[in-house]
């Protein structure tokens, strides 16, 4: 039996991760991102699927631990401080989301007939967001640290929160309400009780842990501790998530904060992966198909409030709008804790159980079009909200520069600051209306215009002009202006920003007087240092990093001329390769 047991087990768990492993792939290649492949895996091999998986809620409850150990590894990152410093954030943003959502949800579900005091708290309750699609989403996007991301992060942290007085309320409404519930108070002492113990007992038993300087024991003992925070959060019905963030804020400061999140981000992975295909699994499209209209509506009504409210926020907040609609439409959906909210709804006879399964899948779809939303917004949308708003350029007064800087970014300004206190004329030119309005906040004195313009560098004085400093980061356009120069103004000597190796080649192509490649001498610079530190004497440290520069000054002299015959290059560095290693080999071999 035990045998047979076993081979059941071992059947599920390939049929479970080869559709997982199916749905990431075809999903990542359509671009579509790992959430909704795990969606789909999971409704594939789900109960309205091919019904390979026996008990999707259990899973979903298991898989629960994944978001618990992202919210730890998340709070790794974020130091008290930080987190104080975004207090106004936090309270604001996050609670006017959750009550200005919430309100119109109440109003929504009043009006449909649910009682007055059931429809403030399922206002409430749909109101929140998941953390965990959100958060995996951001992360796949490089957008956390990003000024949306970052005010997504708060109003989920916020929601988080929230959770505790609903669980509060409940009760008190239901009708088998024993007056105030002891459980959500007991879990405020144990947030209390896990900062009190976080130097005097998680330390000192990560540091006696470590002294064994066993991996395997410095996981075990990140596991259990974010395993015991987890269970203790679930025993006063509190979110584990939160209980895990504390937690992880706790050691964010702490000397192992690195080795906590390499040991537990394995875990995490997989067990996110988990909670997403489960989520999937558990969508009942047997009750879409037998009320596909009202369903629809409620869902598209639900990502609608959720949106234009976070979007108004966001706006307020000062994104722009590309960046208030993604917020809006990554936390569009309702979240994980709405499953157990709803449920002890219908516990406490506050909602019926076919209005609780409706408002479940409800949830659940919501979660399923999230990243679908996204990326048609994403393709089709972004591009058309993230174009600079139409202006016309700017009138240029020529006072006779002798230079003038054609872009005006990080390589620019350096000059122009430099240029600046030498009291020496110029003019600097940007096609960028936002870079411009930016950097003339700082006192800079910039023109916003199209550089590859004749009629604008006429404008501007070239044909006076002694130099043109070519640092633009685009290599189409700055091929381009420095061909028109060559054209039509060949006395201005042009001192250009070549951002790699192939863009050097079309400006040296073209004679310009100096072609500087980008990150080349800060790169000299740290190899240097790194020479040095290792033992070798400043002398010869900087002796090899001269000889080095200057045979690949040669190379890329020589490389010119073969600037089409990628074989050719290739033979000219391994050339050049070889004699700069000899000729060390040979000046050791003096030296002993």
């Amino acid at each position: 039996m035990e045998h047979i047991n076993t081979s059941v087990f071992l059947l599920d768990a390939v049929i479970f991760l080869a559709a997982a492993l199916l749905g990431l792939l075809i999903f990542r290649r359509l671009g579509l991102g790992s959430v909704l492949g795990f969606l789909f895996a999971g409704a594939l091999i789900g109960p309205w699927g091919l019904d390979f998986m026996s008990s999707p809620a259990t899973v979903l409850g298991f898989s629960e631990i994944g978001v618990v150990l992202l919210m730890f590894i998340i709070g790794l990152e974020v130091q008290p401080k930080r987190l104080w410093e975004a207090r106004k954030q936090l309270l604001g943003l996050g609670s006017s989301q959750w009550l200005l959502t919430g309100a119109a949800i109440f109003s929504t579900a009043y009006l449909l007939g649910i009682p007055f005091g059931t429809a403030i708290i399922l206002g409430l309750t749909l109101a929140l967001s998941s953390t965990a699609f959100a958060l995996q989403m951001l992360a796949e996007r490089n957008e956390l640290s990003q000024p949306h991301g970052q005010q997504g992060f708060s109003v989920l942290l916020f929601q988080d929160l929230a959770v505790i007085p609903l669980l509060v309320l409940i009760p008190l409404l239901g009708q088998e309400s024993g007056g105030l519930s002891w459980k959500p108070l007991a879990g405020i002492g144990l947030i209390i009780l896990l900062v009190i113990s976080e130097r005097y007992a998680l330390r000192p038993l990560l540091k006696f842990v470590a002294r064994s300087k066993s991996p395997e024991a410095f996981s075990g003992a990140a596991l259990l501790l974010v395993f015991a925070v987890a269970v203790a959060m679930h025993a006063a019905e509190l979110s584990m998530a939160l209980g895990a963030f504390v937690a992880g804020i706790l050691l964010a400061d702490s000397e192992y904060r690195h080795e906590l999140e390499a040991a537990i981000e394995p875990f995490k992975g997989l067990l996110m992966g988990l909670f997403f295909v489960a989520v999937g699994a558990s969508i009942q499209l047997g009750l879409l198909a037998e009320h596909p209209f009202q369903i629809i509506a409620l869902v598209t009504g639900l990502i609608t409030i959720k949106v234009g409210v976070l979007y108004k926020l966001g706006r307020y907040n000062k994104l722009n709008k590309a960046s208030a609609m993604t917020l809006g439409l990554v936390l569009c959906q309702g979240g994980e804790f709405a499953f157990l909210l709803l449920a002890e709804m219908s516990s406490q006879q506050l909602l019926p159980l076919n209005l609780t399964q409706l408002l479940v899948l409800v949830v659940s779809l919501s979660m399923a079009c999230t990243p679908l939303l996204l990326w048609v917004f994403d393709r089709w949308i972004a591009p058309q909200l993230s174009k600079p708003e139409a202006r016309d350029y700017d009138c240029i007064e020529n006072d006779k520069p002798q230079v003038i800087i054609a872009g005006f970014g990080r390589f620019g300004q350096i000059t122009g600051r430099i240029l600046s206190i030498r009291n020496i004329r110029f003019i600097a030119l940007d096609s960028d209306p936002t870079q411009v309005e930016l950097v003339k906040r700082f006192g800079n004195k910039v023109y916003y215009g199209d550089v590859t313009r004749l009629e604008l560098l006429r404008a501007a004085g070239a044909e006076d002009a002694k130099l043109l400093v070519l640092a633009l980061e685009n290599m189409h356009d700055s091929v381009r202006l420095a061909e028109m120069v060559r054209s039509s103004f060949p006395h201005l000597k042009i001192f250009a920003r070549a951002g790699d190796r192939e863009h050097a080649y079309r400006l040296m192509q073209l004679n310009c007087e100096l072609v500087s490649r980008e990150m080349y001498a800060s790169s000299l610079e740290v190899a240097k240092a790194t020479l040095t530190e290792i033992g070798l004497t400043e002398s010869a440290a900087a002796n090899t990093v001269r000889l080095f520069r200057q045979h690949d000054e040669d190379l890329l002299q020589a490389a010119v001329e073969h600037v089409d015959n990628m074989e050719k290059r290739i033979e000219l560095a391994k050339q050049s390769q070889r004699e700069l290693a000899e000729l060390f080999a040979s000046d050791e071999e003096a030296k002993t």
